[in-house]
């Protein structure tokens, strides 16, 4: 029996089991050889099949088997999934319990940054327990979760590396990270205003959750606040580490030197970063990879870990 536009997303999206935009559903289709079904596909099927998706949505919104999760861009689920606009317990006022912590998705997330093509980059953990003491609230939201760099040495050659350093030019890009298990309207604000805070100083920074909230007003706001302050949004996958998805790309800026010298000032791990990254820039290698987070070495390694803390 031929199948229907309709039919063919409701099939990838189910499959996939995340919210797509057409052009993902359409790929996907392709590669499960769905497309072949078709009875007609046209000139630019990517076209009619968005086009049959808000069609679908706007006719009948309360029967529709589709959902809007975003506008910009234009991302797609099925009812069937979601059950609720939110698929965040947290959101229905139900606090969720979980077997691991905020710290325990830290290797994932430097793995993925190690592995993906926008940071390649070394990360380290820094843990605000090694602080020093200040005056009751002096440095609340200082620390970022996670710090990271990505070198040069990888990028160009070393006629080019030389260059330059000779006038005084360099392509370091320092990272920083604010860890949320699950972000939520529940938590947006205070998260939010917390990266921005923390993360602030470094050429990008970014929240990174492992789950969040996907009710279109959801998306709106976090997109709106990256428009505002420029803190990119990255959703963890659990899965598979490597399809972890920057979901809003950071605002990229100047080094903030003021907040970096204070950040050296209060916490040896952060400190110990910078002279790391020194060291390495003055050698043009990395020196010790054991000055970084750990990372997956393989995908067994990678499924045994969130095996075994239940993470999911």
């Amino acid at each position: 029996m031929p199948l229907t536009f309709t039919q063919l997303a409701i099939d990838v999206i189910r499959a996939e089991n995340r919210a797509m935009a057409p052009n993902e559903i359409w790929e996907k289709a392709v590669e499960l050889g769905l497309t072949e079904q078709l009875l007609s596909s046209g000139q630019t099927p990517i076209k009619t099949l968005g086009a049959q998706l808000y069609v679908s949505i706007k006719r009948d919104p309360d029967n529709s088997p589709f959902i809007q999760v975003s506008k910009r861009p234009a991302l797609f689920s099925l009812r069937e999934l979601t059950g609720t606009p939110s698929s965040i317990p947290i959101t229905n006022g139900r606090s969720v319990h979980y077997s691991f912590n905020e710290r325990h998705l830290h290797k994932i997330l430097a793995s993925f940054i190690f592995s993906d093509s926008h940071f390649n980059c070394y990360s380290k953990t820094i843990f605000h327990e090694v602080s020093s003491r200040g005056q009751r609230g002096e440095n609340e939201w200082l620390h970022p979760d996670i710090v990271a760099v990505r070198y040069p040495f990888d990028d160009f050659n070393d006629d080019t590396r030389r260059l330059m350093s000779s006038i005084e030019h360099s392509d370091v890009k320092l990272f920083s990270f604010e860890m949320k298990i699950e972000l939520s309207f529940a938590n947006l604000r205070k998260s939010y205003f917390q990266a921005v805070s923390n993360s602030s100083w470094a050429n990008e920074g970014y929240i990174v959750a492992l789950k969040y909230d996907q009710n279109p007003d959801f998306i709106d706001e976090l997109r709106r606040l990256n428009r505002a302050f420029g803190i990119g949004f990255i959703k963890l996958n659990a899965d598979d580490y490597t399809q972890s998805e920057i979901i809003l790309s950071a605002r990229e800026n100047e080094l903030d030197w003021n907040t970096i010298d204070r950040l050296c000032d209060k916490n040896d791990d952060f400190k110990s970063f910078t002279q790391t990254v020194s060291f390495d820039l003055g050698c043009d290698r990395v020196r010790n990879i054991n000055d970084f987070d750990d990372t997956f070495t393989s995908d067994e390694e990678f499924q045994d870990y969130v095996r075994q803390l239940n993470i999911h």
